[in-house]
């Protein structure tokens, strides 16, 4: 075989009219920045899609073949070249990481905004807020696999399943109302209030009852596991609204 030859791939992938295979164009991608020259064949009906996997008796598309040798999928083919991929079920902390870092990344901005200054007491407040805010978003994109999940381990949830469908709105209104530094009166007890069952909850299922289970804090749908960063969120509440309280009663003097 000759180098060149030994750089060539074939593809094969779904290329309709109503539908591309967007795995199709990652494999692609990953071939072309690999060095590969690439036969890319299209497949643009249902019945070649049907004839093709008869044909390769495989489940799937795209499928990759580098020299004569069928190597897979697009996952197939980040395993043939040392590439790391990623396990769906596996837990991660990388949702909370990735909202948190854009919930700073909002507060500096604001405070360069307001102040023309990054480090700020406000800034510091509205990091806080803000991340109430986005976790209640992830919360209410899917509010029932959400309370399911909350059901797991949230201490009031399970003696008030309503509870799980109130805590988004509630966190929500919390983070909106720092933000604004309105309505103290209201915000403080509601922060107050939910951080503290939160933290007692959590630490009760993680530490006391030593349980491995996935915190719902970013959503219902995600693998996040139930333990020090989950209980970050409901001490951050906690700390703000005592914060708030404490500036609201030197402001009031």
């Amino acid at each position: 075989m000759t180098p060149a030859a030994s750089r060539t791939a074939t593809l094969h992938r779904m290329v309709m009219t109503k539908h591309m295979c967007p795995y199709g164009l990652k494999s692609l991608d990953l071939l072309n920045r690999q060095g590969y020259r690439v036969e890319d064949h299209h497949l643009t009906t249902r019945a070649e899609v049907d004839a093709f996997k008869e044909r390769h008796d495989v489940q799937t598309t795209p499928q990759t073949f580098i020299g004569g040798q069928r190597i897979g999928g697009y996952d197939d083919l980040r395993h043939h070249f040392g590439k790391t991929v990623r396990d769906k079920t596996a837990t991660t902390y990388r949702p909370v990481i990735a909202l948190f870092a854009m919930a700073a990344a909002m507060a500096l901005a604001t405070s360069w905004a307001a102040f023309g200054q990054l480090i700020t007491i406000a800034a510091a407040e509205w990091f806080v807020a803000f991340a109430m805010c986005l976790l209640a978003l992830q919360k209410l994109k899917d509010v029932e696999s959400f309370a399911t999940m909350f059901l797991n381990y949230d201490l009031l949830a399970q003696r008030w399943v309503r509870y799980g469908y109130v805590y988004p709105f509630a966190e929500g209104l919390a983070g909106i109302l720092m933000v604004a530094g309105a309505l103290m009166w209201l915000s403080i007890p509601v922060a107050l209030f939910i951080g503290t069952i939160g933290a007692v909850s959590v630490y009760k299922a993680v530490y006391i009852d030593k349980r491995e289970i996935k915190c719902a804090c970013v959503g219902g749908d995600s693998n996040v596991p139930l333990g020090f960063v989950s209980l970050t969120e409901n001490l951050m509440m906690i700390a703000m609204a005592i914060w708030m309280l404490i500036k609201v009663t030197m402001l009031g003097h």
